[in-house]
């Protein structure tokens, strides 16, 4: 049993100093998915890596342990409070009074435009909650892999399939999503999430 798995039965069995003992096990693996998943948003992306995994872990421990059944189980469902985090945090920069769409001109260099895309994060999210209403396994493999950072093989395992079928899945899930995203483009070698 790994220590996180353990510290995750503590809480359960109501140690609410557990809590802390779980944020020393766990934070560093956060730390590096939350940076991961951060390198791949679109350039305009304000929120950092640390407030990404200490809003998650908030929202993580706020209900005292889920009921995880072991660590690959938490950092799933750190992935998925990531990924809500940044949806909400895309929405945010995206509503008008924040001056979302609009283009923000950088002082420092006058002639350099950066349109931040944040619409991309939501079209993904929206896309994806399509995806998961009509084939739910293929949703939640995307979530393992593109937002927790697992490999097919991981994610398969997760999921009580193969690493094969769990390539396929990825292979299907990533041109329906790109193909929903983008109106029903053919996608380019390499294109849609991950």
């Amino acid at each position: 049993m790994s220590e996180v798995t353990r510290i995750l039965e503590e809480l359960r069995r109501g140690d609410h100093g557990a809590t802390d003992r779980l944020l020393v096990a766990v934070y560093d693996e956060l730390r590096r998915l939350a940076a991961w998943k951060l390198a791949r948003e679109r350039p305009g992306q304000t929120l950092q890596a640390t407030a990404l995994v200490h809003e998650a872990y908030l929202r993580l421990v706020g209900d005292h342990g889920a009921g995880w059944e072991n660590s690959a189980h938490f950092f799933a469902a750190a992935a998925e409070a990531m990924r809500r985090i940044l949806v909400e945090a895309a929405r945010r920069k995206a509503r008008l009074k924040h001056g979302g769409g609009r283009a923000v001109r950088e002082l420092d260099e006058a002639d350099a435009i950066v349109t931040p895309d944040a619409l991309d994060v939501i079209a993904l999210n929206e896309a994806l909650d399509k995806l998961a209403r009509e084939d739910p396994i293929k949703a939640q493999l995307v979530k393992l892999r593109y937002f927790a950072g697992l490999t097919a093989e991981e994610a398969g395992r997760m999921l009580g399939i193969s690493r094969a079928t769990a390539e396929r899945y990825w292979t299907f899930a990533r041109t329906w999503l790109y193909c929903e995203m983008t109106g029903g483009q053919e996608p380019a070698s390499g294109a849609g999430p991950g």
